[in-house]
């Protein structure tokens, strides 16, 4: 006993077989029809859809990057952003990471980092330097509004 290794011809009519995947060629032709008319126009933009909250750390790290006109650097480390590809135009905002000196496009890196990335895309080094990690850390704590806690007298916050 178990199961049947091959269905006999008087279940499924060898007909309705052949239709079956005539059917099933039809629909791969029309799926490749409808992908090659995506990529006849591929300049569409499509909007970006509506923001979400953002963590008070993805805040912060966007205040510390600093974000300067590609035409003002003096020695641009690359000539394309490696998050989308593009080539940097002269009056594109970018953002230079200051551990590992990459740059990017300053959209490319919010998004980056409103996925909860704190890593350079490309070599994942983190974005705050270790000798600024404390200031970090205060700047955050303080935005979070929590009271300090006081370790030798528990029962007083200080503020």
């Amino acid at each position: 006993m178990g199961f049947p290794t091959g269905y006999p011809d008087f279940l499924i009519p060898k007909p309705f077989i052949y239709i079956l995947t005539l059917l099933g060629f039809i629909r791969n032709q029309i799926f490749i029809f409808f992908r090659y008319l995506d990529f006849l126009e591929p300049d569409i933009v499509w909007p970006d859809p509506a923001p979400e909250f953002q963590s008070i750390s993805t805040l912060l790290i966007q205040e510390m990057l600093p974000v300067v006109k590609f035409s003002d650097m003096e020695e641009p480390t690359a000539e394309s952003c490696a998050v989308c590809l593009y080539e940097f135009e002269a009056d594109e905002e970018i953002r230079r990471l200051t551990n590992c000196c990459h740059i990017f496009h300053k959209g490319c890196l919010d998004r980056w980092i409103g996925y909860d990335q704190r890593t350079c895309p490309m070599c994942r080094t983190p974005f705050i330097p270790y000798d600024m990690q404390s200031t970090f850390n205060e700047r955050l704590w303080l935005a979070s509004g929590v009271p300090e806690f006081n370790y030798q007298y528990p029962h007083i916050t200080s503020f």
